[in-house]
């Protein structure tokens, strides 16, 4: 390992190669060798000194920190998860909702022997794309984009990730290492139909290829089912508190009407906050040790020696029973019906959409009334653009509003209250 020279004595060259070797050595000494360790990692589109700094991160610690410490991070605290931020301050933003995954991620991880650091990173970049309003912020634009190649959250974190995010001086995005990419990139899994591919994945895999027909690590096939085990659970919690549905309407459901017998055994009767809280904790443990089990026979079974064993699996190796995938599958068809399509979230979700479309159609028809620094991108004027890149920066700026942003830059625009008073 080659040590920067300048301002190195001996005793601080052996220092700071000790410190690496420390770092190096306790994922060897702590990760099983199916797992994506730090020093073999295939490294960065642009290179840099992995391991030569003082404070010795692994890639996957860096890559971490950087999604952290991002403005399209920050900017998650007041994006819809199911409600928009006024309606209330207790319930799940997508800045919770990641941190939240993120934790069931770390926890998973580090009882299968596999990089925590690595599935942190995953869990945490993984809703960086995501509109002002969640879903309905995304159909709206999906609509508004279709004459200009559509629009699709998981394409957008990676257009986040390698471009939209300018905090560096030496390069676009945030230059993470190839396994965090290809996390993000294969959050749902393998992708074997390469013609529907959206531009940013072909172009950030044609840079780094990654290997898009073949799984994703273990650490990132964790970190994609700890979404689903976060707000599937999480999302009883927020509803029950909203009041869009009771405790009794979710007594039939698997896994939730066993939950609620121990808790009232246990407990007796309690106010509604501690039941909600009791059966969330309940159902992500079920669904934690039933994906443990199940995930360490797996890899039990593939025999794999190294992270690319792993990837070349007929199958997944993270994963539920299928008893256990089926009553996921219940509890989801019970939300989409009592939650996400309740009628309250329907009529905000109706409202969103018109936002983002007023914005849009605005800002297409009169882009001067775009922030100036919208209005130039890369020393290019948005008049001098074809009509799909005009779009598509349009789409960029909106896409990056938080809930509050977007209704404020609406008001600014369309109220005009203020004029005629």
């Amino acid at each position: 390992m080659a040590l920067p020279a300048i301002g190195f004595g001996d005793h601080a060259k052996s220092t700071l190669m000790n410190r690496c070797n420390v770092t190096a050595n306790i994922e060897h000494r702590t990760l099983a060798v199916y797992a994506c360790h730090g020093p073999a990692s295939r490294g960065r589109f642009l290179d840099e000194q992995e391991y030569q700094s003082p404070t010795s991160r692994t890639p996957f610690q860096r890559d971490r920190d950087r999604i952290i410490h991002s403005g399209a991070f920050r900017r998650l605290k007041h994006k819809t998860q199911v409600f928009v931020y006024h309606e209330g301050d207790y319930f799940r933003t997508r800045l919770t909702h990641s941190l939240e995954v993120a934790q069931i991620a770390r926890s998973m991880a580090r009882s299968l022997g596999l990089n925590d650091d690595l599935a942190e990173a995953v869990a945490l970049a993984h809703d960086l794309g995501h509109t002002p309003f969640g879903h309905a912020g995304e159909d709206a634009l999906d609509r508004l984009m279709a004459d200009h190649g559509g629009f699709d959250h998981n394409e957008q974190t990676v257009r986040v990730l390698t471009q939209l995010e300018q905090r560096y001086a030496g390069f676009d995005g945030l230059n993470l290492s190839w396994e965090t990419l290809e996390g993000v990139v294969k959050h749902h899994g393998a992708i074997k139909d390469r013609t529907a591919l959206r531009p940013a994945i072909i172009a950030i895999d044609k840079n780094m290829d990654l290997q898009l027909e073949r799984h994703s690590s273990a650490e990132a096939q964790l970190a994609n089912l700890a979404d689903d085990i976060a707000y599937l659970s999480h999302d009883f919690d927020d509803a029950l508190r909203a009041g869009l549905f009771k405790v009794d309407d979710i007594r039939p459901l698997p896994q939730v009407g066993r939950a609620l017998l121990d808790i009232e055994k246990k407990y007796g009767d309690l106010e509604l906050g501690r039941i909600t809280h009791e059966l969330v904790r309940r159902l992500i443990s079920v669904f934690v040790e039933d994906m443990l089990s199940v995930s360490t026979g797996n890899l039990a079974v593939s025999q794999a020696k190294h992270a690319d064993d792993i990837r070349n699996h007929k199958t997944p190796v993270i994963g539920f029973s299928s008893g256990m995938a089926a009553d996921l599958e219940t509890l989801r068809g019970f939300l989409f019906k009592n939650m996400w399509r309740h009628y309250k979230v329907n009529r905000m979700t109706s409202k969103a959409k018109r936002v983002v479309t007023d914005l849009f159609d605005l800002f297409m028809s009169e882009p001067n009334t775009l922030p100036s620094d919208w209005q130039c991108i890369g020393g290019k004027a948005l008049s001098d653009m074809t009509n799909n890149d005009q779009a598509r920066i349009v789409t960029d700026y909106i896409a990056s509003m938080t809930d509050r942003y977007a209704i404020i830059e609406h008001e600014r625009l369309f109220d005009l209250g203020p004029i005629l008073r």
